[in-house]
């Protein structure tokens, strides 16, 4: 973890706490009621800065968990229920009609919401979006062994997930693991096959979990083990394998499949060297590898004939950015599929603020962090609408229970559930922080 690692972490949640707050801060102001404190994160015990301005102390707390607006009167997490003992007062948030409370406490998420819709319409306007075209892997795809366990095999061309077209390979990678089926171009005919979680458990077990499938690539030689049968046997640098006993092979992956057929056995390579047909005997070692890596050059080139780049002008990047955020909300939905499913394990994966940091980039990267940032509202707006006490959710849906009925929640419930709901959260951070800790320790990230 670097220094501009938490730098862009903490510029991040910052701007999406203060804005969060903001969400909250200006409709309870607008209906006249009384905002105690507005903080950037928290301040158990002490503040690192504070100042009242009217009737609100805006600070800054020292434990950098998020951030919060008391308002007059509502039962929150600061558990202070003393004022609540006392007879309503017109500018509390308990005396305000049920409408303007649900505003109040859906304005948070609402300008989260927004906020990922304009940084994701600017990201498109004046950066366009560049990205790997499944149609454009003319080859089909390379598969990994925890990708055919899946369902996918060598030479794909995906086509769609759960019915909709697949056109990038970056987001291809991510539904996927949600998805229920695919469709593939497998030897010219389209065919839908369901996706097999034992396959998604694998892929979420290796450290890369989007590295499951790629580009198919020539058997270039690039270097040579010294110690591995392919140097003994006389390859070298720049050849290229196109046969084993015979039979053509295309592609290194194909290579790598046939090799594993022939542990421990000799076997006769064709080869192109210097465009000159060749053959060479070798022995496949017992784990089915020659010894040699590939030229990552000639990989590279054909990774990059399926790149392309999307410009967008103003009026197509604004509705195009609705359904980027859009797209990001429903993987937030969908992740819930395999993050509490016994077969994936997917919660193994699931990392707390040690963990997000780790993966922002050790150089200042604009577009990196404001993609990030919006992808974090996405989430926040997501997360704080869950119906647990002691988010956003839990507060509307309360609320909501008053204008269905007719009937405010009684104050003891309201307080007995925030309290379980709190202590559930702060059990819910421990674990994940702790969590992470271990990882951290043992290297594991």
């Amino acid at each position: 973890m670097t220094l501009i690692q938490l730098f862009q972490f903490i510029l991040s949640i910052s701007i999406l706490v203060i804005l969060h707050e903001l969400g909250h801060f200006i409709p309870a102001k607008y209906f006249k009621t009384k905002v105690e404190k507005f903080y950037l994160f928290f301040d158990p015990w002490f503040s690192i800065v504070k100042k009242k301005i009217g009737d609100t102390e805006y600070g800054i707390g020292w434990l950098p968990f998020g951030g919060y607006v008391k308002i007059a009167g509502m039962v929150d997490e600061s558990m202070d229920t003393e004022q609540l003992k006392k007879p309503a007062e017109p500018w509390e948030f308990r005396s305000k009609p049920a409408w303007q409370r649900l505003i109040i406490m859906l304005g948070g998420v609402t300008v989260n919401f927004f906020l990922a819709w304009f940084i994701y319409s600017s990201l498109s306007y004046f950066k366009g979006e560049s990205f790997h075209d499944n149609s454009k892997f003319e080859n089909g795809v390379a598969v990994s062994d925890a990708g055919k366990k899946m369902g996918l095999q060598p030479g794909d061309k995906i086509l769609k997930i759960d019915g909709k077209p697949a056109e990038r390979m970056e987001t291809s990678t991510i539904n996927m693991l949600f998805a229920n089926e695919a469709t593939v171009l497998r030897d010219g005919k389209e065919v839908t096959f369901p996706i097999n979680e034992d396959g998604v458990a694998e892929v979420l077990a290796q450290s890369e979990a989007k590295a499951y499938f790629g580009p198919r690539f020539p058997a270039v030689i690039d270097s040579l083990l010294p110690n591995g049968t392919a140097k003994a046997a006389g390859l070298i640098k720049g050849d290229k394998i196109v046969g084993i006993n015979g039979k053509p092979v295309q592609y290194f992956d194909q290579l790598s499949d046939e090799l594993s057929k022939f542990k421990n056995q000799n076997i006769s390579l064709d080869i192109e060297r210097n465009n000159t047909p060749q053959k060479i005997e070798v022995k496949v070692d017992d784990k089915g590898k020659l010894g040699f890596s590939t030229d990552t050059d000639v990989a590279q080139k054909e990774f990059e004939k399926t790149q392309v780049t999307k410009n967008y002008s103003l009026l197509e990047a604004i509705p195009r950015g609705f359904q980027r955020t859009i797209d990001v909300l429903t993987m937030q939905v969908k992740q819930f599929k395999i993050v509490f499913n016994s077969k994936t394990q997917g919660y193994k994966k699931v990392s707390g603020p040690i963990g997000i940091i780790k993966q922002m980039p050790e150089t200042i990267n604009w577009e990196f962090f404001w993609s990030f940032t919006a992808m974090f509202s996405v989430w926040l707006a997501f997360l704080n609408l869950i119906p647990i006490p002691g988010l956003d959710g839990g507060h509307v849906m309360f609320t909501l229970w008053e204008i269905i009925t007719g009937k405010p929640v009684p104050q003891k419930v309201l307080e007995h559930a925030q309290m379980i709901g709190v202590i559930f959260l702060l059990g819910l951070m421990v674990l994940i922080f702790g969590n992470d800790i271990v990882k951290w320790i043992t290297g594991k990230f």
